[in-house]
């Protein structure tokens, strides 16, 4: 028996991995996707043709960046369903505009016209009963101080350049946005609590905790018979 029967985790099921930069969400799904048997779903950040210069200018860029993710992202979920599911997939649709395009406006960096017209289309192709949204969303959180080893240690170009209030305001604002999440069911998992790049067996606890609460979502789902 895998593990995936093992814990009980449906075969079609579509789990999302969500979390701030450099908070392992590669390395999880990875990890997942091995051991469940399942096929990955990661963002295309080395071939997005606005991120170096979203980086060096934010003001001038940051809408395109959000359009591109949108569309991209969309085009993505679409698939995974039509496939069948069987999927863990690195970011969430919902961070672009619940986290980065509000960023960048409270900050003045995306104008309001830009963010009126990138949250018309998001709620146009997201928030409908037509849309897919995964099963589970699994939420990495950390300290601040944890993320910013990590983003030091996985050395980018382009992350090292940026100022580390960046990072400050990006890690809070997950923070909020994931206590008001409430498009899928969230399981929330510490980093510090597991280390797969070290240990590969620490994985089977993570999916057994997915497992369990996987199933305890479908009881509260589904209804009684009296």
């Amino acid at each position: 028996m895998n593990l995936r029967e093992k814990y009980g985790i449906p075969s079609d099921a579509v789990i999302t991995i969500a979390g701030t930069v450099g908070v392992g969400k590669s390395t999880m799904t990875n990890s997942l996707a091995n051991a469940l048997g399942f096929r990955t779903s990661f963002e295309k950040v080395d071939t997005n043709p606005y991120l170096d210069k979203f980086y060096m200018d934010f003001e001038r860029w940051s809408f395109h960046l959000q359009i591109y993710f949108l569309a991209e992202r969309f085009k993505e979920q679409k698939k995974i369903f039509e496939y069948g599911g069987g999927f863990i997939q690195d970011r969430s649709i919902y961070e672009d505009t619940g986290i980065f395009a509000k960023m960048h406006f409270d900050k003045g960096t995306m104008t309001g016209v830009d963010y009126e017209t990138y949250t018309s289309l998001f709620e146009a192709m997201v928030m409908t009963p037509y849309f897919p949204h995964p099963n589970l969303l699994i939420y990495l959180e950390g300290s601040l101080d944890d993320i910013l080893d990590r983003i030091k240690l996985r050395g980018r170009p382009m992350e090292q350049q940026t100022p580390v209030e960046y990072w400050q305001e990006m890690h809070g604002r997950y923070e909020e946005w994931i206590n008001n999440f409430s498009a899928c069911p969230v399981l929330r998992l510490n980093i510090n609590e597991y280390d797969i790049m070290a240990d590969e067996s620490s994985i089977e606890p993570i999916i057994q905790k997915i497992g369990h609460f996987m199933e305890q979502t479908r009881r509260i789902k589904t209804p009684v018979k009296l």
